[in-house]
């Protein structure tokens, strides 16, 4: 039988090379970067704060968060991903603790964190809402969870589709920010949704889908 874990591996090494080309991953492009900055800045406590970026990929917004000075763990199944993560830092003169790992179950010990983000990876866990206890669990009382999501058509590169039995996942495509608010809202305390789709800066263009902030405490 396929691990499907493995399979899921194979998917992101196998995109990890080019993943940085598009506009809202590699975060290139000034105007991008700077509307990332921004929101993050608005989003985080006051550095140096521990952060936890669960599916970091190649550590664009790891990168962000090291420089505005808070203290970054990332984690992603995909090897080639990290091993992307820890040479874009080491290329900007930061200092990040990439792991390997599977994002649902973060390899960091007992350690608690202030802040939990996760951009767009929902969608792929064959578990979500088993990760989103497990990731309220990270955080010490009164740390920020912080979920970038939407309800976008199906990921793949160059209409590659995701791995075998994808459209089987329980968020398959993604999910709408009512959705899952409505699983998060049991875990967490002072839960608000900030809309993001109107923001073309962030995106590196329009987009027509749905993209939002799901923001709480726990």
């Amino acid at each position: 039988m396929t691990d499907p874990l493995a399979s899921i591996t194979d998917y992101w090494d196998a995109a990890a090379p080019a993943f940085d080309n598009e506009p809202d991953h590699g975060l290139r492009a000034e105007p991008t970067r700077a509307a990332w900055a921004r929101l993050l800045h608005s989003w985080l406590p006051s550095a140096p704060a521990k952060v936890l970026d669960v599916g970091c990929g190649t550590g664009s917004l790891s990168l962000l968060l090291a420089e505005a000075g808070h203290d970054v763990t990332g984690v992603d199944l995909s090897p080639r991903m990290v091993e992307a993560a820890r040479t874009k830092l080491r290329a900007a003169g930061l200092e990040a603790d990439f792991l390997v790992g599977d994002a649902s179950t973060p390899p960091t010990g007992d350690r608690r964190f202030d802040v939990l983000l996760c951009r767009h990876l929902v969608w792929t866990l064959p578990s979500p809402k088993a990760a989103l206890r497990e990731w309220a669990g990270r955080l010490r009382p009164g740390g920020r969870l912080l979920l970038v999501e939407g309800r976008w058509r199906e990921s793949g590169e160059k209409g590659v589709p995701y791995v075998a039995g994808a459209e089987a996942l329980p968020w398959h495509g993604g999910i709408e920010a009512e959705a899952l608010a409505a699983a998060v809202r049991p875990l967490v305390t002072d839960l608000r949704i900030e809309p993001l789709s109107g923001d073309p800066d962030l995106w590196g263009g329009p987009v027509t889908d749905e993209r939002y902030a799901l923001m709480a405490r726990v």
